[in-house]
């Protein structure tokens, strides 16, 4: 790290107090998870999540949802563990850079004991380049910049690649001191600092309280206090501090099961968000590039250093999930239902929220019409060429390999068909369509019930018992858990469950996963279907998903070894708990429980479902405004690991998660029902 001296109106910009404007009465709140320790912080322009990484490779990041920007300095290992602590308040501040022009951010102060803390690099810029530079360790050289030094403190600073307001960071030691570029502690072993960190992106227009939420929001402060940090006018964030801005699928995730605790202007503000950002095409954007990122972006494909946002269209499952997450508003709710003309009618730029969503439902159409026609392997949708990735299991692994993910083709396509028909018989598609729509709109019943009726199957796996048995025990055997219970759950009965996905050629990735989930909250599904959905749920693992810490995603005790090896409990998407997934089959049980058609057998094999869930719920709570968490077996019981705090694991969790918070929307069923074991 190269350290220079300096003084001047850089000086002035990082160290001159008199020159900000220090705010009170912020909204503010703290999460421990793993190795990290995290504080938010939002007050009018200022919104930050501070993360302290502890443990032998300390760091310190300050994300800031405005531009999705943030600060970062990662230091040299150190011999012990560190421990970081935070000492008082986070302040939020507004500063003038050199030139004059606003900054917005936080200060505060926070110790750790160790003898030195010497810094190894300090990125400003985009969260996308903080996120790759934890991840692959680089970072673009022209977003770099070399360190001040000025008595005990030691700053970076610089504009945005376009010149516009940049970013600054600075730590002074205030006890201990700043010696050759290190940091080194004082006769106590203790090195305390003042951290200033501050971005010049736009900021976001806060949303909280009786603005976003009803009166039939659950009373949980933490997941009240997350959502508030995740939301504004603009749109929903996905998490912080990894996805500090818009992701399709996380914001129709989220209206979805939040909805009945949503306020009617908040469903629609990600509703609205989600059709602001459709291609030409009608396809729904997964992720957008902005701030400097945009600028990085535009600098490699058209030498410009435009910021217009780039959006990335290579998901498959979010453009399947639009329409049913507008029926639900539009149609299904009494609030959404009164609004659902002018909605419609809303401007987007030049154009109607309408006119937007009629895009999205002639690509449904027009990607299922080979399937509806002719129902084989080969003419399910599959991910895009060349893309490893495309549902919300994204990462390279998430689908063993597969082309055709189950939870896209058997339940989100057969949902979309069948909501895009039920808008259609509304008629509050009548003013956006035109006259080559009627064909297409007519057909939509057919094609949903081909896909509804035949994709399902051709994901279908069967194991004999014999075979499942010893698969069971080895696997057992080789994740160090015990097997008893899984094999009393499976018995004398073959083992039956829907593929994760399947490969190029159409054959099954026999993964037990939890994607079933969709299918309870979006679909109709038979009465044996749910059978078997409920078993899945209540089979403990490795026979099922089951675990006293939660149900798992991934279960591959029925797969092959290499498979196997993708699914572990320090995979993204492998043997570990999302908060959410747990969320969506929590609000698909309710909803197929309140139907009047199901056999009593049926009934109450859901009931225990239920109650196996929500024991795991319950024993977690703490966990449950994260992303996800994995865990290990040991003193003869399964035991909560943070994701992300093992070396081994393959990223870390964000400590607030839009689709974490919906337990807002998802009351616990009482103690009234069924037994998890009936």
């Amino acid at each position: 790290m190269q350290v220079r001296q300096w003084v001047g109106a850089i000086g002035a910009l990082v160290l001159g107090v008199a020159q900000a404007t220090l705010a009170t009465g912020a909204e503010t709140f703290d999460r421990s998870e793993g190795l990290n320790l995290n504080r938010f912080v939002r007050q009018g322009d200022v919104a930050a999540h501070i993360v302290l990484r502890s443990g032998t490779d300390p760091r310190l990041i300050v994300a800031f949802p405005a531009g999705n920007s943030g600060v970062g300095l990662w230091f040299d290992a150190v011999p012990s563990p560190v421990t970081w602590r935070f000492d008082g308040p986070a302040t939020p501040l507004t500063q003038a850079d050199a030139k004059g022009r606003p900054l917005h951010g936080v200060r505060f102060t926070a110790t750790l004991h160790t003898a030195a803390l010497a810094p190894k690099q300090a990125v400003l810029s985009s969260i996308r380049v903080l996120r790759d530079y934890q991840g692959l360790g680089t970072a673009p050289k022209p977003v770099l910049t070399d360190a001040r030094a000025n008595g005990n403190t030691l700053a970076w600073s610089r504009d945005r690649l376009d010149g516009a307001p940049g970013y600054a960071l600075s730590l002074t030691a205030v006890h201990g001191a700043l010696k050759d570029g290190r940091f080194v502690a004082g006769p106590d072993g203790d090195i305390t600092l003042t951290i200033t960190a501050l971005s010049g992106e736009k900021p976001l227009t806060p949303v909280s309280g009786q603005a976003l939420l009803n009166g039939h929001a659950q009373n949980d402060r933490a997941a009240r206090e997350a959502l508030a940090f995740l939301s504004y006018r603009e749109k929903y964030l996905a998490g912080s501090w990894r996805f500090d801005t818009y992701f399709g699928r996380d914001t129709l995730m989220s209206v979805r099961l939040l909805m009945p605790a949503l306020q009617p202007q908040a469903v629609e503000t990600g509703l609205r968000s989600v059709l602001e950002r459709l291609s030409p095409d009608g396809q729904v954007a997964h992720e957008e590039d902005i701030g400097e990122f945009a600028i990085l972006d535009h600098m490699k494909t058209d030498g410009s250093r435009s910021d217009a946002p780039v959006y990335d269209y290579k998901m498959v499952d979010s453009d399947y999930l639009l329409a049913p997450v507008t029926q639900a508003w539009l149609l299904d709710d009494a609030r959404g239902q009164t609004r659902a003309k002018a909605f419609l009618a809303g401007k987007l730029g030049d154009a109607h929220a309408g006119d937007a969503l009629m895009r999205n439902l002639r690509y449904i159409a027009a990607h299922t019409k080979a399937f509806a026609a002719d129902p084989v392997a080969a003419n399910l949708v599959s991910l895009k060429p060349g893309v490893p990735v495309g549902d919300w299991r994204d990462s390279n692994d998430g689908l063993g390999g597969g082309r055709y993910a189950y939870d896209v083709n058997a339940i989100l396509i057969p949902a979309a068909l069948d909501a895009a028909n039920a808008l259609n018989r509304s008629g509050l598609l009548a003013p956006y369509a035109n006259a080559q729509d009627k064909a297409m709109l007519d057909g939509l019943a057919r094609a949903a019930k081909v896909w509804r009726e035949k994709a399902p199957a051709l994901f279908t796996v069967h194991v004999d018992t014999a075979a499942a048995k010893q698969d069971i025990a080895a696997y057992a055997k080789a994740m160090g858990v015990p097997n008893t219970p899984a094999l009393k759950a499976v018995g004398d009965r073959p083992v039956r469950f829907q593929a994760l996905s399947l490969d190029a050629d159409g054959h099954p990735i026999r993964v037990q996963n939890s994607d079933g989930g969709f299918a309870l909250l979006f679909g109709h599904p038979s009465p044996a279907q749910l059978d078997a959905e409920a078993e899945l749920l209540r089979r403990p693992f490795p026979a099922g998903l089951m675990t006293p810490v939660g149900m798992l995603v991934a279960n591959p005790a029925f797969a092959t070894a290499a498979e196997q090896a993708r699914f572990t409990p320090g995979a993204y998407h492998g043997t570990v708990v999302w908060s959410w997934q747990q969320a969506l089959t929590a609000a698909g049980l309710a909803r197929q429980l309140t139907r009047t058609d199901l056999p009593v057998n049926t009934r109450r094999h859901l009931e225990s479902a239920q109650a196996c869930l929500w024991h795991a719920i319950d024993a977690t709570r703490d966990m449950s405004n994260s992303e996800l968490w994995s865990w290990h077996y040991a003193d003869g019981r399964y035991q909560v690991a943070a994701f992300g705090a093992s070396g081994k694991d393959a990223d870390e969790s964000n400590a607030a998660q839009l689709w974490s918070t919906v337990y807002l929307a998802i009351p616990a069923p009482g103690t009234a029902g069924a037994k998890c074991n009936d």
